[in-house]
């Protein structure tokens, strides 16, 4: 199958998307309820002009957005931490090589362990991170964090969704409030699919099957 045929037509007007580790098949036939869901969210989601030229953050409508989609499925941003446990067994005697003890001589604690940063949807073991206009090293902690619980079988696959390439003609033609161009808001050291892209082709997801989703013109209402 190509990967069109994993993705309904609606949703591939509105998105771009890049397929790593096969994370697309692993939705497609592992995950199908969460990833109906997901194509439910991008096939509602609309963007006006007016909320690409708020403030970036906090402050952005763009995030809730995707919370209003998301969250009536059971998505929730999470918060993952935890402790490793390490035993140290010894051999049984002195003789026997490979014959270790049934307890532990010394137990070792190392903290936060596992910490990294807020998942901002997760359901399953599907992990789902928004960045719309952060600091593009912000994909390097999204990677870590999810390659990470990744390699503790905490997630089975990620998706980052971000801004497409084609987005930056909607930035150039509109104006904010003090009459200057998006384009300066938006720029090229802000996260978008080229930043998260170069990433991806040096495995920086480790292991972890990711889908990078590129949000495109056609989520704008309004935009000719």
């Amino acid at each position: 199958m190509q990967i069109v045929d994993y993705i309904d037509k609606d949703v591939r007007t509105k998105f771009q998307f890049f397929n790593y580790g096969h994370a697309l098949e692993i939705l497609h036939d592992s995950f199908p309820e969460e990833w109906s869901e997901l194509q439910n969210c991008f096939k509602n989601l609309k963007l006006s002009l007016d909320d690409i030229s708020k403030l970036g953050g906090n402050e952005s409508p763009i995030p809730k957005k995707f919370d209003d989609q998301l969250y009536p499925y059971g998505w929730r941003e999470i918060r993952i931490s935890g402790d490793l446990v390490v035993k140290k067994y010894p051999r049984q005697t002195a003789q026997r090589r490979g014959r270790f003890a049934d307890e532990p001589f010394e137990t070792q604690v190392i903290k936060g362990y596992i910490d990294g940063h807020n998942i901002d949807f997760l359901k399953n073991k599907v992990a789902f991170d928004l960045e719309w206009n952060s600091k593009d090293q912000t994909f390097d902690r999204d990677l870590l964090a999810m390659r990470t619980y990744f390699d503790c079988g905490l997630i089975d696959v990620g998706v980052i969704v971000t801004r497409a390439q084609e987005l930056n003609d909607v930035f150039r033609s509109v104006r904010d409030s003090k009459g200057n161009s998006l384009i300066t808001k938006y720029g090229a050291s802000t996260t978008w699919m080229g930043k998260l892209q170069y990433r991806l082709d040096s495995r920086r997801n480790g292991g972890c099957p990711i889908l990078a989703v590129g949000i495109l013109k056609g989520c704008i209402e309004g935009y000719e």
